[in-house]
């Protein structure tokens, strides 16, 4: 189908709710369904896929609570598959601009840096623990400036590296 200039394949499919995620019970009310377009991987980027999904709404008849189903294949409020985001992730590893991940998996700019920023937060290093006995040097790095390293003196492995020697 084309949507907006833009040739896609589209896949539909349907979530069902089996019991209700608050007491477990299968008596349920259906209360309609929601249709979202969720982008998923493609071989070819000039083909994107999306899959037109419609997630089932419903209503406990026991505990009176409504809810949506869910799936694995992506977040609660998100429009972009989990696959497509770790192949995102994938790909910024890679010595490429966010310009080109983002036309090669038809996403925008700003989806790769939330991307980028959501796993961040697993690379940046915690100051509550230092080792006893510390090693401190300076080297030369990038455009041979002096860089500072500090090392653990017992196994040698580097605890910081500063972009300064100050």
């Amino acid at each position: 189908k084309i949507l907006n200039g833009t040739k896609y394949k589209i896949y539909e499919a349907e979530l069902i709710q089996p019991a209700c995620p608050f007491c477990g019970s299968v008596s349920l009310i259906h209360n309609g369904h929601l249709k979202i377009h969720v982008r998923y991987i493609t071989a070819n980027a000039s083909v994107p896929v999306l899959i037109r999904l419609f997630k089932q709404r419903i209503k406990c008849r026991d505990c009176s609570k409504r809810s949506m189903a869910q799936s694995s294949l992506i977040n609660k409020y998100c429009c972009i598959s989990n696959t497509s985001k770790l192949k995102i992730l994938s790909a910024l590893t890679e010595n490429r601009s966010m310009t080109s991940i983002a036309r090669e998996h038809n996403t925008s700019v700003n989806t790769v840096q939330r991307i980028l920023a959501s796993c961040s937060h697993r690379f940046i290093d915690g100051y509550d623990y230092l080792p006893e006995h510390l090693a401190f040097d300076e080297f030369k790095g990038v455009d041979r400036k002096l860089h500072f390293i500090c090392l653990n003196g017992e196994t040698h492995e580097v605890v910081q590296i500063l972009r300064n020697r100050f």
